[in-house]
């Protein structure tokens, strides 16, 4: 069975389900802070808190564990920077008492979600693993802080590990059983979309006078099923002893701006909506686009389902089905 913390998650439920998909059966560990209980289903589930050692050794003794997959943890850049020992107790602290609780059941293989946030501030138009590592925020910097501790902890206990440094997840899964749902909500596509159902006044755009084409910040979003299955597809070839520990960048290759997205989901919606102009926020660079070339020879991996028309569209499908009615 496979471990996979915070797997009631955003990105962790869809990695849940791939790996149903291919024959796995997972294990969720959540403390449901920011995890939904309605994704759980049938799947066999902990409730505990990676901050609390006793949490994890029940999870490990409970149910015969064989890898993880290593999403919980805190994800919020702004929050990150208002409240950074939150982040490095839960991404540093957590994380070490994860690989601790791996080492006493004498599991060896993590895959660890980690972020295109390590890099901060790129220095080439698109950003390759060997980039570096610069964080610009706590949240970037208790990522790249363990991706350290993964590192000494292969040379001294033997664990493998991949760091998936992937870029911004988007869109939702194409049946809708789950989607992007956080409280707040601070990510740019799900807000777009509420303005496009008229659950918000507005929309604002965090700088406009960025060095981009159009003004505006430029991401690479990959949708979370794309994600997923790398995920699977990473601890599947780590398992069978064909890949080396490493960090691989999951992305598409091919910026989107802000105001990209909000003309695909005034299209795709046909709806319109109010746009304001705000100030740049604090710890956001301009441009953040990834080099994928690792991940397709390594994980034989590509994003077939990230094209910004899908990812709205499913996200779009996933916001009509739990929005209230009446």
């Amino acid at each position: 069975m496979i471990l996979v913390t915070g797997g009631a998650g955003y990105v962790g439920s869809h990695a849940v389900q791939a790996l149903k998909d291919v024959g796995i059966k997972p294990v969720i560990f959540d403390d449901f802070s920011s995890g939904h209980r309605d994704f759980v289903g049938d799947t066999p589930a902990v409730e505990g808190d990676i901050r609390r050692p006793t949490d994890l050794r029940e999870a490990f003794k409970r149910f015969e564990i064989e890898g993880v997959i290593h999403f919980a943890g805190r994800a919020e850049t702004a929050q990150s920077q208002e409240n950074p020992e939150l982040y490095y107790e839960t991404n540093v602290g957590g994380g070490l008492n994860l690989l601790n609780a791996m080492r006493a059941a004498g599991v060896r293989h993590l895959i660890f979600s980690s972020s295109c946030a390590t890099y901060g501030i790129a220095k080439t138009p698109s950003i390759s693993e060997d980039h570096p590592q610069s964080p610009i925020n706590p949240y970037g910097e208790t990522k790249l802080v363990f991706e350290r501790a993964l590192e000494w902890f292969h040379i001294a206990h033997g664990i493998e590990y991949l760091a998936l440094r992937y870029f911004n997840a988007a869109g939702a899964d194409a049946d809708a059983r789950f989607g992007e749902d956080h409280d707040p909500e601070t990510h740019l596509i799900p807000l777009v979309l509420e303005a496009a159902a008229g659950l918000r006044l507005s929309v604002t755009i965090n700088g406009t006078e960025y060095p981009t084409e159009d003004g505006t910040c430029i991401r690479d979003y990959v949708h979370v099923t794309d994600l997923a299955t790398a995920h699977v597809s990473g601890l599947q070839r780590l398992m069978a002893g064909t890949l080396a520990s490493q960090a691989v960048n999951l992305g598409t290759g091919e910026g989107v701006s802000v105001r990209e997205v909000i003309n695909a989901v005034r299209k795709i919606t046909g709806r319109d909506f109010t746009i304001a102009e705000g100030l740049p926020r604090e710890g956001d660079p301009p441009r953040l686009v990834a080099r994928v070339e690792r991940a397709a020879d390594l994980l034989n991996w590509e994003p077939e389902h990230s094209r910004l028309s899908n990812i709205v569209e499913t996200a779009w499908n996933w916001l009509e089905k739990r929005r209230p009615t009446g």
